[in-house]
């Protein structure tokens, strides 16, 4: 793994977090989302990501039949919401520090 393939699993895995705060999702669906936001990873990368997340505590799966297919869906637990909270800050103070070169 290169380093910045290292760096941007990063911010995937805060992305991740971000989404199942908000709204839960599906594994299918994140990769359309982060595809959208110019992350190419696939299945071999999301889905040992999000078992790590929810080994860790940040995330819990739920299983759902649609059309006839089983979805598993990620939300975050309390543990998530509550790194999320504390990482938002830190994001912020991160942007604000390195955008401030580029005024």
């Amino acid at each position: 793994m290169d380093i910045s393939r290292e760096f941007l699993l990063g911010f995937i895995k805060i992305h991740l977090l971000y989404h199942a705060n908000k709204e839960g999702f599906c594994g299918i669906d994140m990769m359309d989302e982060l595809k959208r936001h110019g992350y190419r990873i696939g299945p071999s990368t999301l889905y040992p990501t999000l078992h790590k997340l929810q080994e860790s505590g940040y995330l819990r799966s739920e299983k759902r039949n649609e059309s006839g297919k089983m979805r598993i869906y990620y939300r975050a637990t309390s543990k998530g919401k509550l790194a999320l909270s504390r990482i938002k800050p830190k994001i912020d103070e991160l942007v604000s520090e390195i955008t401030e070169n580029n005024k």
